[in-house]
């Protein structure tokens, strides 16, 4: 066990917090190790790595000011994966899900909402769950995500390996990008996306750009490409613009989370859906996390590096709570959506 590894699994065992991740396309892994059990609130002014929930209430931080901070090169990239068992479809949770998708397409067509982002959880059981083999397993696999380890002992035991970046930010200048539709990646240089996909991802960007305009009159988008995230494809548009008043930063930051690739539009009535039919907690899934006004590499203060927490599980008592969702709009196919939800959970299940 590396000494990074060794001093996290010290904090387990203690039951003291501490942030682990690994930035997209880098081999650096950084940590910040809490000295103490206190739960820390997030401070606008305060550096450190956010972990806040879908429904913006739970906005937690470990500051750097009361953390010893780790760096350690990734040692290996050449884990191999063994195939996955032939996947057995959970009859009760195809059809509770499918449910929900049908009453969800059905208030479409009636005008509540033009799409809503809706998830399930699904338990599976693990044993001598080893966090540096996990952790490692998603570095390799998962290179151009986001990978993460969040732990505190009044919060939870959080991993995941989000490919959607929700805010960069330095000084006055804002990235963000809009991420949706979903396909297995086939290995092919081009991908058929339907009209259904299309749509879905342009009631992201549409919604992104219009938040931004409010605070900025600067404000530039690409065109959608396919992007690879793992063993699925995404069509992305990235988005930039220029802060008007650095002051607003919160606001921005409230006014654009939950973002419809993870809620829906019009924002309130699709997160009251969501609220009303999933009849469980995301938790932290579908919110946000990451480096909050510092890059801990350059240790360049100001500097704001935020993914939306996808791909993740929550892990408790030997056992792995992964969480999944998909995009429904007018054209979903109840089915198909299901099956979306099983080609994501692969992500976790891969690595354990």
């Amino acid at each position: 066990m590396s000494i990074l590894f060794e001093k996290l699994q010290q904090q387990l065992d203690s039951k003291l917090p501490f942030a682990c991740y690994c930035k997209p396309n880098s081999d650096k892994i950084i940590a910040l190790v809490q000295k103490t059990d206190d739960l820390f609130d997030l401070d606008d002014l305060t550096s450190g790595f956010a972990f806040v929930s879908f429904d913006n209430k739970k906005r937690y931080l470990i500051p750097e000011n009361q953390s010893d901070i780790y760096f350690e090169t990734v040692s290996n990239l050449d884990f191999i994966f063994s195939e996955l068992r032939e996947f057995i479809s959970d009859e009760k949770a195809k059809i509770k899900f499918e449910n929900i998708v049908k009453k969800a397409v059905f208030e479409i067509e009636n005008g509540t909402f033009k799409k809503v982002v809706l998830s399930r959880n699904e338990m599976v059981s693990i044993s001598n769950f080893d966090l540096e083999l996990i952790f490692n397993k998603l570095v390799s696999n998962y290179p151009t995500a986001f990978k993460y380890s969040f732990y505190h002992p009044k919060v939870g035991f959080w991993i995941g390996a989000s490919p959607e970046q929700f805010l960069k930010i330095e000084k006055n200048k804002i990235q963000t990008i809009a991420l949706a539709g979903t396909q297995l990646n086939t290995g092919l240089e081009y991908f058929n996306w339907q009209d259904k996909e299309l749509k879905e991802q342009q009631i992201v960007t549409d919604f992104i750009v219009d938040c931004l305009k409010k605070f900025s009159n600067n404000v530039s988008i690409s065109e959608p490409y396919t992007f690879q995230a793992g063993t699925l494809i995404h069509i992305k548009t990235d988005i930039q613009a220029e802060i008007n008043d650095i002051n607003e930063l919160k606001k921005i930051i409230n006014s654009l989370h939950p973002t419809p690739a993870v809620c829906g539009f019009p924002k309130e009535s699709a997160k009251q859906f969501i609220m009303d039919n999933e009849l469980y907690d995301r938790e932290f899934y579908a919110g946000y996390l990451g480096e909050w006004n510092k890059d801990f590499l350059t240790f360049a203060e100001g500097k704001f590096d935020l993914f939306v927490n996808l791909r993740c599980m929550k892990i408790k008592n030997h056992l792995a709570e992964l969480f999944i969702g998909c995009g429904i709009n007018k054209g979903s196919i109840p089915e198909k959506e299901y099956f979306e939800t099983v080609n994501k959970s692969q992500t976790m299940k891969k690595v354990l």
